[in-house]
């Protein structure tokens, strides 16, 4: 997936949830431009070195995505995307959003992840759902009540089948430690 730049419509429609100036009060030179780099970049596996010298000094560029992580608008941006219209600009763009979401991921972790997942916004994850944590599985397990001892050889059985399948679901819950990386680049 290769980016368009972002149209006027679409700029302003993100305005409202990114941050215009620098930590030290500074107004950023060209926020379309470093937009416009955040998702070019996210729309591919690059490190942010990789980044073409037109979108600007990757280190920048990557500062202010960080900035924009932990300000929030990530998560702010997939609230806005799944209350607006279905012919929205926000919607438009709403692939650009998801491909920066994965990066995001990696800085803001578990919670994000089941952010997006509530949200339904499964492209949002660095990879395939069935591989991630997933917390509101794990909290159904755990509110599901236990079956009376057993009594008779057929009654034990039945049991630890179903001790058996609730064991994998909880696994399954937990997502794996470590997702391959030909998992994640061929997730989209």
């Amino acid at each position: 997936m290769r980016p368009t730049p972002l149209t006027h419509p679409q700029f302003l429609a993100l305005l409202p949830f990114i941050l215009p100036a620098s930590p030290a009060g500074r107004q950023i030179g060209d926020l379309r431009a470093r937009l416009n780099a955040i998702f070019h970049l996210a729309c591919t596996t690059d490190p942010w070195r990789c980044l073409p010298p037109e979108h600007g000094k990757p280190d920048t560029v990557s500062r202010y995505f960080r900035r924009l992580t932990h300000a929030g608008v990530w998560q702010k941006l997939l609230h806005a995307i799944k209350e607006s219209s279905p012919n929205s600009p926000l919607r438009e763009i709403a692939p650009l959003i998801c491909r920066a979401c994965r990066r995001a991921i990696r800085i803001l972790g578990l919670r994000f992840i089941t952010l997006a997942r509530r949200l339904g916004f499964l492209s949002a994850l660095n990879g395939p759902p069935s591989k991630l944590p997933n917390p509101d599985l794990s909290e159904k397990l755990k509110r599901l009540p236990l079956p009376p001892i057993p009594r008779s050889r057929q009654q034990t059985k039945a049991f630890i089948a179903l001790l058996k399948a609730r064991r994998y679901l909880h696994r399954l819950a937990g997502g794996i430690k470590h997702i391959p990386r030909r998992l994640r680049l061929g997730w989209s």
